[in-house]
């Protein structure tokens, strides 16, 4: 009955998906229907120190959550898959539970701090993925509280797609916090420039070492083979070169019997 309502589920949170995407809610249509309303929307944001602090704040809770975490989550779980000791593995598991709680509870308190401060007209694609994203951020845990026991057929399934929503929520994250800073250029005539760079060297930092991270893995493992064929190769040499030294004595001895 679970597997059948997370199948359900799937495909309705796909339609809001596109539905969010592509057509503008209420908020949004009222503004195409005053122009006054949309203009003002469009004028530049006089900051307050008040303001200013709360937008900043509100940025970083957003990426800590989907730009940090988040990631730092799935490099752990991917770590963990490939380490031989049980204890380790172990940690790395409640780390990554505990780097994605904390992701969670900060993606919760941006937005609140956005719904509290800010105008939630959600007429931008910046807004309508950030709502779509605090839904997601509270699916993914719940769904990996729900995984199915090993040896389980369903298991394959809820593992791809456990990981599937995860690498989609560190992706849309970070595109949308891209987005976000474009926004708020746009909106105080500030330049972003430099957090645009720390974010990207970030995130190609993060990729890197996820695409990397299984190579590395078969590469440890052939050097430990080839230091193991080596040391074979070389207890074999030792052992000729004994032989060598000191011949086995094939010659008969003749006992002679004094009668």
């Amino acid at each position: 009955m679970l597997l059948f309502g997370r199948k359900r589920l799937l495909p309705a949170l796909s339609g809001c998906v596109v539905l969010l995407l592509v057509n503008p809610i209420h908020g949004a249509s009222d503004n195409s229907a005053d122009p006054n309303q949309r203009d003002n929307a469009m004028q530049p944001l006089e900051l307050t120190p008040r303001l200013s602090l709360q937008l900043k704040l509100h940025a970083f809770l957003l990426w800590s959550s989907v730009g940090f975490l988040m990631p730092i989550g799935v490099l752990l779980i991917r770590v963990s898959s490939n380490v031989r000791s049980p204890k380790t593995a172990k940690a790395l598991f409640y780390c990554h539970v505990a780097s994605q709680m904390a992701g969670v509870i900060l993606a919760t308190a941006g937005a609140a701090l956005s719904v509290k401060n800010f105008e939630n007209a959600f007429d931008n694609a910046h807004q309508r993925v950030g709502l779509l994203l605090y839904g997601l951020l509270w699916l993914q845990p719940l769904i990996g509280f729900l995984r199915p026991d090993r040896g389980l057929k369903v298991r394959s399934v809820w593992y791809f797609g456990h990981w599937f929503l995860g690498i989609t929520l560190c992706v849309v994250g970070v595109a949308n916090v891209y987005t976000g800073l474009h926004a708020y250029k746009e909106r105080t005539g500030r330049s972003v420039k430099l957090c645009t760079a720390l974010l990207t060297v970030e995130v190609s930092g993060m990729a890197l070492v996820y695409l990397v991270q299984d190579r590395w893995d078969h590469v440890v493992r052939q050097r430990r083979r080839r230091q193991e064929e080596e040391e074979e190769a070389g207890g074999d040499e030792r052992s000729s070169s004994e032989g060598a030294a000191y011949p086995a004595n094939d010659h008969k001895e003749v006992a002679v019997v004094v009668p």
